[in-house]
């Protein structure tokens, strides 16, 4: 399988390894000078980086795949007990069929962040640099109330597979590509992926709307399984899916800082600072939405409050940095939560200067 659209100077073709069928695109030389994996977030694939392939110099070999479940890869159930090690799996089964040498620079955003953080944990020695943009907490996504990522309840309610939108997820499932209705995809790719102030032209559109419809739903994948709970909103994570596999229930990279200073990767931290899915105060995050009044019955500040997504980030990267770590950030003005998209050009120098 091979998409038919991608951009000039980039190939795209399905990998099969002993994991699973992914679908990548690749630009650049096999042998070239250098590797950089480029991952994408929740609800979307690789198409989201193919102009970032096709304008990447050649000598960098330069890999996209699609995780499990998303875009034209295999779909497969999602075990979240395990946190995002689902995905850091399939990614090693890829790079060694691929016979991609080490050490490697990963571009991972928004869960694509969460799984560059857990692959380096695995293998610190095969990754030089992550570019992490506007990445998941390391504490996992919603339902924690602190910099050090305190669960709000015992059972992490309040995250997880019931979190979702359902009115999205069905549209997702029925490859809504209308513009009617607040939940609508299309209306989901305007309003949150980008800021206001960005948007895209026709063709753009058209390709990021079927990476998003490209999304497989279900208790098994998103955005997964949820239980009844005692505690606010009524609902924990289950076991299967990858909303649970991001909550802090499963989910937790902070021990990132204990890597042995000599392989510490070095960071460069990518955000927009008009982000509203990863931010301090996400309007997906069920204590921001409960704090405005739209959930029902919230529990107030004191017991959950919106998770401080962004600080937490923070926090974790001065100690990865007091621990022997280098760490950038930079901060796109005006820019939501695809810098890769919103300032293409800036994004790319930042990448380019990593590499070199």
């Amino acid at each position: 399988m091979s998409r038919t659209d991608t951009p000039n100077g980039v190939d795209s073709r399905t990998v099969a390894t002993d994991r699973l069928e992914t679908h990548v695109l690749e630009s650049g030389a096999p042998d070239a000078g250098g590797t950089v994996v480029f991952l994408h977030g929740n609800v979307s694939s690789s198409r989201f980086y193919d102009h970032v392939l096709a304008t990447l110099p050649d000598r960098y070999r330069a890999i996209a795949p699609d995780l499990r479940g998303y875009g034209d890869s295999e779909t497969k159930p999602i075990d979240a007990t395990n946190g995002v090690e689902e995905f850091t799996g399939d990614l090693r089964a890829l790079l060694a069929t691929l016979e991609v040498d080490d050490p490697i620079t990963l571009v991972g955003w928004s869960l694509g962040g969460g799984v560059a953080m857990q692959y380096a944990l695995e293998h610190p020695q095969s990754v030089e640099s992550l570019v992490l943009v506007n990445p998941v907490s390391p504490y996992g996504f919603g339902g924690t109330n602190d910099l050090e990522g305190t669960p709000c309840f015992d059972d992490y309610a309040g995250s997880g597979g019931g979190t979702g939108d359902d009115e999205f997820v069905d549209a997702l499932a029925d490859r809504d590509r209308s513009e009617g209705g607040e939940a609508s995809p299309r209306k989901v790719l305007r309003t949150f992926y980008v800021a206001p102030s960005h948007g895209f032209d026709e063709d753009r559109e058209e390709s990021y709307l079927t990476g998003l419809l490209d999304t497989t739903t279900g208790g098994e994948n998103y955005p997964g399984a949820a239980i009844e709970s005692e505690n606010w909103p009524g609902i924990a994570p289950g076991e299967m899916g990858v909303n649970n596999a991001i909550s802090p229930k499963y989910f937790d990279v902070s021990s990132i800082t204990e890597i042995d200073p000599d392989q510490k990767p070095r960071i460069l931290w990518l955000r927009g600072d008009a982000d509203q899915i990863v931010s301090n105060e996400s309007l997906f995050d069920l204590g921001t939405l409960g704090q405005m009044g739209q959930v029902p019955g919230w529990p107030g500040e004191d017991v959950f409050p919106p998770q401080p997504m962004v600080d937490q980030t923070r926090a974790v990267l001065e100690i990865y940095e007091d621990r022997g770590g280098t760490v950038e950030e930079a901060v796109f003005a005006n820019v939501g939560h695809s810098p890769h998209i919103e300032v293409p050009g800036d994004f790319r120098e930042r990448v380019e200067g990593v590499l070199e």
